[in-house]
């Protein structure tokens, strides 16, 4: 039997219309997926308790799957795992807020200076439609599909940033910034301001003044920082205590 070379065998590929095979995501690369979507969107909320059995029952999946993804998202601080005790997602005290937060503020600002001195027009076309995402999305009262473009925003700088380890580093805590980003959405006013310093910053990079969009970055992030009290040991907890106390006020 002849064996074609390269280029003729590229030749009967390309004349039959034949595509790639796609690999096929495993169970746990599924699971992953599934869990950490739900965590970011919210719908499993900070300090929930996350059991393997109901998890594995919800995904049609054995455990093994689900053990497995648990144990990535707890490399990526999105689940906790406690001997014994079994998993649940993660929760944040005052300080460790306080400590993402710098971690951004050094990060993004960083790569916004970056990219605005390197990304050139590809980078500011590609801010301005994510904030038109934004806007489109706030209009329609999708909050979850615009919470998605808020991300997308912030993970923008660091992808035309020039840096690769930059945007690696910035992507392994992305999901967990997320999540946070998610748990504030619920208060008053958070998303007006949010999109206005959203709108404002894209104002600044594409007049190029890297001074104001900077400044205006610290602002919206240090907003997160000042939402909680420095003595308060887990943010969740503590929301759902005022929750509580606001129903038993106003009689709900």
């Amino acid at each position: 039997m002849a064996v074609r070379d390269g280029g003729a065998l590229h030749t009967v590929v390309a004349r039959r219309a034949m595509k790639p095979i796609e690999r096929p995501r495993s169970l746990t690369q599924s699971a992953l997926v599934q869990v950490r979507d739900a965590i970011v969107a919210g719908e499993l909320g900070l300090g929930q308790p996350l059991s393997e059995r109901a998890l594995s029952e919800m995904l049609h999946i054995s455990k093994t799957p689900v053990r497995e993804a648990l144990a990535q998202l707890r490399l990526e601080g999105l689940v906790r795992i406690y001997p014994q005790r079994g998993a649940c997602v993660f929760s944040l005290s005052a300080q460790e807020v306080i400590e993402i937060c710098e971690l951004r503020q050094a990060l993004e600002s960083a790569a916004l200076r970056f990219a605005v001195e390197r990304g050139g027009p590809e980078f500011r076309s590609a801010l301005a439609a994510i904030v038109e995402s934004m806007r489109a999305c706030k209009a329609s009262g999708d909050r979850k599909a615009y919470l998605r473009q808020d991300t997308a925003f912030h993970s923008c700088f660091c992808q035309h940033s020039g840096n690769a380890l930059m945007a690696q580093t910035y992507a392994l805590y992305a999901g967990k910034i997320a999540a946070l980003r998610t748990h504030l959405s619920h208060k008053p006013h958070h998303t007006e301001l949010s999109f206005s310093e959203h709108l404002a910053m894209l104002e600044a990079v594409q007049r190029d003044d890297v001074a104001s969009a900077l400044s205006i970055l610290d602002v919206h992030i240090a907003r997160t920082r000042t939402t909680y009290a420095s003595t308060i040991q887990d943010i969740a907890a503590a929301d759902r205590g005022r929750d509580v106390l606001e129903k038993v006020i106003h009689g709900r």
